[in-house]
């Protein structure tokens, strides 16, 4: 199995290091001590983004919910985001497709572009204010993709009915400023306070009569008709079913082959004067299999992400943040000359990632009244709404055939 945390030794400071600008001084919500044992329809474990998508949908429709989480909800994978809410996703459509076949990989991108459209209109309807904006992305030419590469893979979403036009370098440092040597524009993406996000989305659960309670859950019993989860005091929790959705902490009897974490570190600069920001505030992220990414913020600040790497411990992700801060920042100057470099925040965080880059959502094998989303990637927050929905059609006895792109189970595509 590649490297994982485990759920009983690693708790939310494990999870990031440093400090992002989220929250704006906002108190989380409300939550309970349990003081006994109780029934409930979907215990949802993990109080952050996942959880509280699939908790506020779930409550929505009228189902019984209860959200336990070991600490704060929200202060573990979701306060370490970037929240660029992506629909373009980690492989490429063209790589998707050598592993899939054209019409799968290309209905897996539609059904992305529709996750964001969807948490877009959800937090719209219930008047979320989480500094959520309507953004385009910018995918630039790096390593080892050139500007043909990009070229074909624009063609290919083209003809996927995706949006999206191919810019040249002189298009591309014309209309944005931007020195590489092409890009591909898309609208139809976003970004946002992902903490606010999560806390919005669990208070209005919590207003539909989900109850949000302070607990670690440390066995589960999968039986016949109900899930009987252990918690860390003397009382138990009676489920029909359970969602996992812990963040990047994945419990052992959750196994995948395709799914490793590692750490990935961020800085956000202090606010740039008026003017000095790219056009439209894109999300722009490079086209390499390690990149980096950039996205502005409402009160303008640049954020920029990379430095990917498989260090799992914390500890050592931690000692790397100086090094990580100062490649960022220079990473940050040739992308951007014009920024000012001083940095207010930077922070580090572990993630999920799948062979494919697709999610891990389903049935945990052996396991059908346990139910997991996790294995992300950069796409954290738009395959977390896309969990919400599927696990709650899975909770209500229906599933669909695509589902099946993302089971825990599915073997490696680049196996021989």
């Amino acid at each position: 199995m590649p490297p994982q945390l485990g759920t009983q030794e690693t708790a939310q400071d494990d999870l990031h290091g440093g400090r992002a600008p989220w929250g704006n001084g906002v108190r989380a919500p409300r939550h309970a001590q349990l003081s006994q044992s109780i029934k409930t329809d979907v215990l949802v474990v993990g109080g952050g983004i996942t959880g509280s998508l699939a908790a506020q949908h779930l409550a929505a429709r009228g189902v019984d919910v209860t959200v336990i989480d070991r600490e704060q909800p929200g202060l573990g994978s979701t306060a370490a985001s970037t929240a660029m809410l992506q629909w373009e996703i980690d492989c490429s459509l063209a790589e998707l497709t050598g592993y899939y076949g054209f019409d799968r990989a290309a209905s897996i991108y539609r059904r992305s572009a529709a996750a964001v459209e969807g948490l877009s209109g959800l937090v719209r309807a219930l008047g979320i204010n989480c500094a959520f904006r309507p953004r385009s992305t910018l995918y630039i030419a790096a390593g080892e993709t050139d500007p043909a590469g990009l070229h074909d893979e624009h063609i290919l979403r083209e003809r996927a009915g995706l949006p999206g036009m191919f810019l040249d370098h002189g298009g591309l440092l014309s209309r944005f400023g931007i020195d590489r040597a092409a890009a591909i524009f898309s609208p139809g993406s976003a970004d946002a306070d992902p903490l606010l996000l999560s806390w919005g989305l669990l208070r209005d659960a919590a207003l539909r009569g989900a109850r949000v309670i302070d607990a670690v859950a440390t066995a589960y019993h999968d039986e016949p008709r109900a899930v009987t989860v252990e918690t860390d005091g003397p009382f138990v929790i009676e489920a029909r079913h359970v969602i996992l959705a812990t963040g990047y902490v994945m419990p052992d009897f959750v196994r995948s082959a395709i799914h490793r974490t590692a750490s990935s570190w961020a800085i956000a600069t202090a606010p740039q004067v008026p003017g000095n920001l790219w056009p439209g505030g894109e999300l722009i992220w490079e086209a390499s299999e390690i990149y980096n990414y950039a996205r502005t913020t409402a009160d303008g600040r640049i954020i920029i992400g990379g430095g990917d790497d498989d260090t799992v411990d914390p500890s050592e992700r931690d000692r790397k943040m100086p090094q990580k801060t100062e490649q960022l920042v220079d990473s940050l100057m040739k992308l951007w000359p014009a920024a000012n470099p001083a940095v207010d925040f930077y922070w580090s965080g572990a993630f999920g990632e799948t062979d494919d880059g697709l999610p891990l959502i389903g049935a945990v094998p052996g396991m059908p009244r346990v139910f997991a989303a996790y294995g992300y990637g950069g796409n954290g927050i738009t395959f977390s709404f896309m969990a919400s929905r599927m696990l709650a059609e899975l909770y209500a006895g229906r599933s669909e055939r695509w589902f099946d792109a993302f089971a825990i189970d599915r073997p490696s595509p680049t196996a021989n």
